[in-house]
C-alpha cells in the first residue's frame, strides 16, 4: 500500500513526461547493454572461428609436409644401391615424382669426395603443374653443393627443410626437403631431396576464409611472404605492407617479428585508411618454420550488428509511444486508488515516524563495552505492533552504570512518543544526578506536569557502582527484577511506589543492594510474564524462573539468558498474535577479583600545609610500580588536586578532620582511594569547566576536578557509611 501511494504521488507531481523519460533511459540502457553483449559475443565467436581456422590450416599443411617427408623416407634407403649407375638413380627419382602427387621434383646429389671429386647428380621434375603425366629427367648441370638443401644436410647430417625459393628449372615458388644417403657403415655418399611447389598453399588458405572480408597471410621464418592478401606482394618480405598498406608500421613490424619467432597471439592494428584490424596469428608447422595470420576488419565484422541496433532503436521509439498511452491510463487509475488509500497512508506515516523515534532511542550495539572486563549487557525489544511503548537504556558515567527499563501504558503512536520523552528525561537528568530516587523524582515531576492524557509509565532505574558492586535503585510501579547467581535466583527487593506521570509531588523511595561478581540483573516488562498462547493462558512468573534457573551456570552470558527467555516465550505462545511488547535487559556484573601487588595508605589532617607528605607518598608508590618521571608527575598532580579539593570543601571552616589516601595496585591498574568523614560532597557532580572560555568569562572553580579527569582513566564518588569515598584509577601499561 505504501509503495502504491508513493508512486501515485510521484506521478501526480511529475506527470507522464518524467515517467516516459525514465522509461526511455531504461530502454536505452537495456539496448546499450544488449548491444555490447552482442558486440562481445561476436568478438568471441570470431576469435573462436579464427583459432579453429588456424588449427585446421595448420593440420592441412602438416599433412602435406608429412607426405613429403614420408615420400623421401620411403625411398632414400634405395639410393645407396644406385650409386654406381646414374641411369638407375634416374629411375629412382622419376619413380618418386610419379608416385607422389604433391612431389614436384626429386633429385640426388652425390658427394664429390666420394665420386672422384666429380659433381654428379640427377633430377626429375613434373613439367605441368599438379600433374604426373609429363616428367622430365635431367642431370644436374649446376654446382648443387652450394645449395641449401645439400649444405645443411652435409653440415648437420640431419634432414632439412629449406626456406622457400623460386626453382631454376620450374620457375615456381618451392621448398625442398632433403635427407642424407648413407652407406651401411654410416658414411654419407649423397643427399637426396624432394621439391614441393607452394602453389597449393594459395588454394588451401584462400578457400578457408571465414567471410569474404577475411584476409590470410602466410610467411616463412625469414619473413618471406608465401601467401598474401595482395597477390603482388607474394614472394617478397614486405609483411607490414601486406598487413596495413604501410611499409613501416611499427605494430605490423612487431607482429612480423613475433610470427617469425613462432609466437601465437592477437593484435589490434590500423591500416593506412584508419580501419581497425584484428590480427590473429600462430605457427602452422615448426618443421618448415611457417606462420599464418588471419586478418579481420572491424567494420565488416560488426556491420550486421549496427543494422540490428538501428532497427532496435526504431522499436524502442515505438514502445515509448505506447508507454506514454499506458501511463496516461494508469494515472487516471491512480487517482482513484489514491482516494482509497489516503487514510491508510496517514496512519502508516505516523507509524513510521513513531517507529523511527523509538528505534533511535534504543541501544543496538552489543556488546556495548567490549573493552571492559567487569560488565556485559544485552537487551531486546520486540514491539507487538509497528510501534510500542516499552523502553530500555544504559550508559556509564564515572565508573557507574546507569540503566533503566520502562513500560508506557497504552499502545500505538502516543505510547511511543511518551517512551521517547521518558528516555530523554532519563539521559538528561542522570547526566548531572547520581541518586536514583532523585532522578525518578525529577522525571516524575516533569512528566506529570500537563499530563492531560493521563498516560503513565512503569519504570525501574538502577545505578551500579562497578568497582564495588553497590546497586542503588528506585522502582516506579514496575515488575521486580531478578538477580541470578550460580547459587540462587531471587527477586530484587523493591518498594513498588507509583508509576511516573500520575502525581507530580510524589516522593519516590530509593533502595540499595550489593551485587556479587558473576551475577545477572534481569529486567523485563509485563510483555514477558503476560504473553498469551491461543487459549489465553499466560507465560507467567514460574516459567520465567525456570528459564532463569536453567541459565544459572552462565552468569557471564547475558545474551544467552535473554535469547533463551525469548525462545521459551515463542514456544509457549506457539504462533498466537502478540498482545503486548516484549522487552528484556540483562546486566551481567562480571568483575574479577585480582591479587593486589601493592597496598599503601596515608592519613593527613585537612590542612593543605601537609600536602608535601602526599607527594612523597605518591612518588614512593610510582617508584615501586616503575613509573617514569612524566607518569609520576601526572599522578602527583592528580592526587594533589583531588586531596586539596577534599580538604577545602569536605569539612566546614574551622573543623578538624582527616583525609585517608589508600593506594592499591594489581596486575592491570593502580587505584587511589580518598576517604573523609566530612559533609557529603560529590566532586564528580560538578560540570566540567569550559576551557574554551577566557579566564575572565569562566566561572570560579571546576578546573581541579577537570584536571583530574584528564590525568586519570576514571574517577568515581560514593557516599558509604557516612563517609565520602573518591576513587581514581589508572591503567598500568606494563601489566
Amino acid at each position: 500500500m505504501d509503495k502504491i501511494s508513493k508512486l501515485n504521488k510521484f506521478l501526480q507531481k511529475r506527470g507522464n513526461i518524467l515517467v516516459v523519460t525514465l522509461a526511455a533511459v531504461l530502454l536505452s540502457l537495456t539496448l546499450t547493454i544488449l548491444y555490447f553483449y552482442s558486440y562481445n559475443s561476436i568478438k568471441k565467436s570470431i576469435s573462436r572461428l579464427t583459432e579453429s581456422e588456424l588449427r585446421e590450416t595448420s593440420l592441412k599443411i602438416k599433412n602435406v609436409v608429412n607426405d613429403m617427408e614420408l615420400a623421401l623416407e620411403n625411398n632414400v634407403w634405395a639410393a645407396p644401391w644406385h650409386n654406381d649407375s646414374l641411369w638407375a638413380a634416374e629411375e629412382l627419382v622419376e619413380h618418386v615424382v610419379r608416385d607422389n602427387i604433391h612431389v614436384m621434383g626429386c633429385g640426388i646429389g652425390y658427394v664429390p669426395s666420394q665420386n672422384g671429386w666429380r659433381r654428379d647428380g640427377v633430377f626429375a621434375f613434373d613439367l605441368v603443374a599438379d600433374s604426373t603425366s609429363n616428367i622430365d629427367v635431367r642431370r644436374m648441370a649446376y654446382d648443387y653443393t652450394q645449395r641449401e638443401w645439400y649444405q645443411q644436410v652435409m653440415l648437420t647430417g640431419e634432414p632439412h627443410w629449406t626456406d622457400p625459393y623460386v626453382g631454376m628449372t620450374t620457375h615456381r615458388l618451392s621448398t625442398s626437403y632433403s635427407m642424407p644417403v648413407r652407406e651401411p657403415g654410416g658414411l654419407i655418399t649423397a643427399v637426396m631431396f624432394v621439391d614441393v611447389a607452394l602453389d597449393w598453399l594459395n588454394r588451401v588458405i584462400k578457400t578457408e576464409d571465414i567471410n569474404p572480408h577475411t584476409k590470410n597471410l602466410l610467411i616463412s621464418n625469414t619473413g618471406e611472404i608465401l601467401v598474401s592478401p595482395v597477390d603482388s606482394l607474394a614472394n617478397t618480405k614486405k609483411v607490414s605492407l601486406a598487413l596495413t598498406g604501410n611499409d613501416n608500421d611499427e605494430k605490423a613490424l612487431t607482429i612480423e617479428r613475433k610470427m617469425r619467432n613462432g609466437e601465437t597471439g592477437t593484435e589490434v592494428i590500423y591500416d593506412s585508411e584508419g580501419n581497425r584490424l584484428y590480427v590473429h596469428y600462430a605457427p602452422v608447422d615448426k618443421r618448415v618454420g611457417w606462420s599464418m595470420a588471419i586478418i579481420n576488419k572491424h567494420k565488416d565484422i560488426y556491420a550486421d550488428l549496427h543494422v540490428m541496433a538501428l532497427k532496435m532503436l526504431a522499436l524502442v521509439a515505438t514502445g515509448l509511444v505506447m508507454l506514454s498511452i499506458i501511463m496516461w491510463l494508469l494515472r487516471r487509475s491512480f487517482k482513484r486508488i489514491n482516494r482509497i488509500y489516503a487514510e491508510k497512508e496517514r496512519i502508516s506515516s505516523e507509524l513510521r515516524v513513531a517507529s523511527n523515534i523509538q528505534q533511535a532511542m534504543i541501544p543496538k550495539t552489543f556488546p556495548p563495552y567490549p573493552d571492559r572486563d567487569d560488565l556485559q549487557i544485552y537487551g531486546l525489544l520486540e514491539p507487538a505492533k509497528e510501534v510500542g511503548g516499552d523502553l530500555f537504556d544504559f550508559y556509564i558515567r564515572d565508573e557507574k552504570l546507569f540503566f533503566c527499563i520502562g513500560d508506557v501504558a497504552g499502545k500505538g503512536v502516543p505510547a511511543s512518543l511518551v517512551m521517547a520523552v521518558t528516555r530523554s528525561l532519563f539521559r538528561t537528568i542522570s547526566a548531572h544526578e547520581s541518586a536514583p530516587a532523585r532522578i525518578v523524582d525529577l522525571m516524575n515531576e516533569s512528566m506529570s506536569d500537563g499530563n492531560e492524557s493521563l498516560m503513565f509509565v512503569t519504570f525501574f532505574l538502577g545505578v551500579l557502582d562497578l568497582p564495588t558492586g553497590r546497586l542503588r535503585y528506585c522502582n516506579a510501579g514496575h515488575d521486580k527484577p531478578l538477580v541470578i547467581e550460580a547459587e540462587k535466583v531471587a527477586y530484587l527487593p523493591v518498594e513498588p511506589n507509583i508509576p511516573l506521570g500520575i502525581m507530580s509531588d510524589f516522593h519516590f523511595t530509593g533502595q540499595e543492594a550489593l551485587i556479587n561478581p558473576h551475577s545477572i540483573i534481569f529486567l523485563y516488562t509485563d510483555g514477558l510474564t503476560e504473553a498469551e498462547n491461543v487459549t489465553h493462558a499466560q507465560f507467567g512468573n514460574d516459567r520465567m524462573l525456570d528459564v532463569a534457573r536453567n541459565c544459572q551456570e552462565h552468569t557471564d552470558a547475558p545474551q544467552l539468558l535473554t535469547t533463551e527467555m525469548q525462545k521459551a516465550v515463542e514456544a509457549f505462545v506457539a504462533g498466537a498474535e502478540k498482545s503486548d511488547d516484549l522487552t528484556m535487559l540483562s546486566v551481567a556484573y562480571t568483575k574479577e577479583t585480582r591479587t593486589a601487588k601493592l597496598k599503601r595508605s596515608l592519613t593527613l589532617p585537612n590542612d593543605v600545609q601537609t600536602i608535601g607528605q602526599l607527594s612523597e607518598f605518591v612518588e614512593g608508590v610510582c617508584e615501586e610500580l616503575e613509573f617514569d618521571m612524566e607518569e609520576t608527575m601526572s599522578m602527583n598532580l592528580a592526587l594533589e588536586e583531588a586531596v586539596v579539593n577534599v580538604m577545602n570543601y569536605a569539612y566546614p571552616s574551622g573543623t578538624v578532620g582527616q583525609v585517608q589516601i589508600v593506594a592499591e595496585a594489581n596486575d592491570q591498574r593502580l587505584k587511589f582511594t580518598i576517604i573523609d568523614s566530612g559533609s557529603p560532597f560529590d566532586p564528580t557532580a560538578k560540570e566540567d569547566v569550559d576551557t574554551t572560555l577566557s579566564a575572565e568569562d569562566r566561572p570560579v572553580g571546576g578546573l581541579g576536578i577537570f584536571l583530574v579527569r584528564q590525568l586519570m582513566d576514571s574517577i568515581n564518588y560514593e557516599r558509604i557509611d557516612g563517609r565520602n569515598v573518591l576513587t581514581l584509577r589508572k591503567r598500568l601499561l606494563r601489566s
